[in-house]
């Protein structure tokens, strides 16, 4: 069995190895017509519970035959122009063959005897990225598995700031389109059940800054303290981005901590046109990004950034087998330090390949591709009397849904949307998600591949109504 382990003796069988499956990868995404099969759980779930995993091939080449059939083959891709669904972008080569590369080294980003080289070079893209958010000199961050890690770490970083002695106290403000992760980390953090409230939005889907200005004021009259605004600069449903600058002012009129979430907007940081979408995130105390959505790498790839790298002490415990004290004062750099995880992955040379082979304008100019295709997609549901469009894209999402031309009940448009989504995922001619407005359900294009054409989206939405109008047809038909 040492015949499996990479090391200098087997490195031949290593090249084979990950020659045959780049091959097979690559022979599948040149044929893949379809980003999905439309396979159901039903149907694919017998293949992989048939496999006795106590009774192994011993064959490269077997078990990548077996692979294909249980993954490959009915796997979602994103890469297809017609899969326009969630936050799922396609990935640049670069960070690929950075995925190969750490994956085969396997770095662990703890500590400095662990990964050396791969210690600074994380170092070095979290210097970058501050600077190109304007934290400061004193900023500093560290990566993350992911947003929902990097609005915790944010919060932790807060709560501790607060040094509030009751945490039942302590409110955290965010607008209802905030993600998910907001509520779950006060949760997590300890926070009361009341601890999250809730700002509305405008019609934009912004947070409404009058609103916030009423809830931070009648917080304090309260007796009760602002522990931190959470804007957000690109909301998992709409891609809206809360007003930053009226938002930081309020900040610093309550001397409350201001995170914003640009998992999904940090796209802009590397953007040639539309940079100023995100002013004011400059000013926040800690900003969350992910490289996974809008720099097109690979899952996964985040961070959580600080104006102040002394807040980052908060997340800081020693072990005398890992990461002693003295070597603070030896200079030695641990990333464990800053981090709530301790093994973690070099993610960090993804982006780093990513940078030296395309260039931030070369991601940029992606992410710019794709926030120009929503705008395109929005004029052609604002001039299709067959849909409703909730809002003009301010990164790539658009939120919309079909309405029959006679009038008809609301519950059975709901159902027709439910129905047009589900037939379109079943057929894989295409992959959309869905959400509520207003009680009512909707669809939802989250645009996140340049290779994706207004003709996609065209051919998409007169998918979506074929597969409505059926379903309305049939219900009239059981009606009679």
């Amino acid at each position: 069995m040492r015949s499996h382990l990479l090391n200098d003796t087997t490195a031949e069988h290593y090249r084979r190895s990950v020659t045959e499956g780049v091959e097979r990868v690559a022979a599948k995404l040149a044929t893949t017509d379809r980003p999905f099969t439309g396979i159901t759980v039903d149907a694919l779930a017998p293949r992989i519970d048939g496999i006795d995993l106590d009774q192994p091939l011993h064959d490269t080449t077997a078990v990548l035959d077996e692979l294909e059939d249980v993954y490959l083959r009915d796997a979602v891709y994103f890469h297809h122009p017609r899969y326009l669904a969630h936050l799922n972008c396609p990935v640049v080569i670069p960070a690929v063959l950075g995925e190969a590369v750490l994956s085969a080294v396997n770095s662990s980003l703890d500590t400095w005897d662990q990964s050396a080289g791969g210690t600074l070079i994380e170092r070095k893209l979290i210097d970058w990225t501050a600077r190109r958010i304007g934290l400061g000199p004193a900023a500093d961050g560290v990566f993350t598995s992911g947003g929902t890690q990097s609005n915790l770490q944010a919060l932790l970083l807060a709560r501790e700031e607060a040094k509030a002695d009751d945490l039942a106290r302590l409110r955290v403000f965010a607008s209802e389109a905030s993600h998910f992760s907001v509520k779950k980390s006060a949760k997590l953090l300890g926070l009361g059940p009341d601890a999250v409230v809730v700002v509305p939005v405008d019609h934009d889907k912004r947070m409404r800054t009058v609103a916030l200005a009423h809830e931070l004021e009648r917080c304090a009259e309260a007796g009760l303290v602002p522990m931190a605004v959470v804007a957000t600069a690109g909301t998992t449903d709409f891609g809206s981005i809360d007003p930053l600058p009226e938002i930081a002012e309020l900040c610093a009129q309550y001397g409350t901590w201001m995170h914003v979430d640009a998992a999904y907007g940090c796209g802009l940081l590397a953007s040639l046109r539309h940079r100023d979408r995100i002013d004011g995130i400059e000013r926040a105390d800690s900003v969350t990004v992910d490289y996974h959505k809008s720099f097109f790498q690979p899952v996964s790839s985040s961070a959580v950034l600080v104006r102040d790298a002394a807040t980052l002490r908060h997340a800081t415990y020693h072990a005398e087998y890992l990461n002693p004290r003295r070597m603070v004062t030896e200079r030695i750099p641990n990333q464990v330090d800053k981090s709530l995880q301790t093994t973690r992955r070099f993610d960090a040379l993804k982006l780093w390949m990513t940078l030296r082979v395309m260039g931030a304008d070369g991601i940029g100019q992606l992410f710019d591709e794709v926030c120009d295709l929503a705008a395109e997609g929005w004029k052609l549901l604002a001039a299709d009397p067959r849909f409703d469009v909730v809002v003009a894209p301010s990164l790539s999402t658009l939120v919309f849904r079909y309405i029959p031309a006679a009038v008809t009940d609301p519950a059975e448009i709901d159902r027709a949307n439910l129905y047009a989504r589900k037939a379109l995922f079943a057929s894989g001619d295409a992959v959309v998600a869905g959400t509520k407005v207003g009680g009512r359900h909707y669809l939802k294009f989250t645009l996140l591949n340049p290779e994706t054409t207004a003709s996609d989206i065209a051919a998409v939405l007169d998918l979506i109504a074929g597969h409505a109008e059926q379903y309305l047809g049939e219900s009239l038909d059981r009606a009679c």
